[in-house]
């Protein structure tokens, strides 16, 4: 029986903060799931963090989350020790969120190949609007109503025809920004923007601020469903 199955208990939430995410990025992903309604008991998990990545840690979790970080390629090389422990723990029922760069690595050139299809740059896709890597703003649309999103190199999603996919968010050419679905036993849910961002992401890129928190809950509570 694990931590989440424990009666009385939490349910554990594991956050990654190490080599492969960036200042702020864990810890804005920490405070979504420690302020929400699912009564997680969210603690980093990392090479320089009490608890280890691995098989044994994510035995005790019910929820682990990758957030935003550095490029793909040099994360995956950091991360890809503990690919087998991760596609276990959600295959086996475990629920994986990742934002960003978390959602890159759910993918399967390079990454932990847990969506069915794969991602590629969204500044790359047909008919982007965004052009460059850099901070900025973006439009998407989420359950069908238009909102503005921070983003910074986000992915979008190429799923495989007849996939079993919630699509919660498309970007304005049309490309999925933000989905959820099975993987064995479990679930995932992945977004290239980022809906998760603290103001000051905004405000330190001098960008006006938008309040998305509510995104970020309805991302999460799509993966957390039975």
């Amino acid at each position: 029986m694990n931590q989440a199955e424990r009666p009385g208990s939490r349910p554990l939430a594991l956050v990654y903060r190490g080599p492969a995410s960036l200042p702020g990025c864990p810890e804005a992903v920490a405070d979504l799931l420690a302020a929400g309604p699912w009564e997680l008991d969210v603690r980093f998990a990392g090479p320089c963090e009490v608890l280890k990545l691995s098989a044994g840690s994510l035995s005790k979790a019910l929820v682990y989350a990758q957030p935003g970080g550095m490029s793909l390629r040099p994360a995956y090389r950091k991360l890809r020790r503990q690919r087998d422990a991760i596609r276990g723990f959600v295959h086996g029922g475990g629920r994986y969120l990742g934002f960003c760069l978390g959602a890159y690595l759910a993918g399967a050139t390079p990454g932990f190949a847990l969506l069915p299809g794969d991602t590629d740059q969204y500044i790359r896709s047909p008919g982007c609007t965004v052009h460059d890597t850099g901070n900025t703003l973006i439009g998407v649309m989420w359950r069908g109503r238009p909102r503005t999103v921070f983003f910074q190199d986000g992915p979008y999603f190429a799923l495989d025809a007849n996939a079993d996919a919630i699509v919660l968010a498309t970007y304005a050419n049309g490309a999925t920004a933000a989905v959820v679905t099975p993987f064995g036993a479990g679930r995932v849910g992945v977004t290239g923007p980022h809906p998760e961002a603290a103001d000051d992401w905004y405000t330190d890129n001098r960008l006006p601020v938008h309040h998305t928190r509510d995104l970020a809950v309805d991302l999460v509570n799509a993966v957390m469903e039975k």
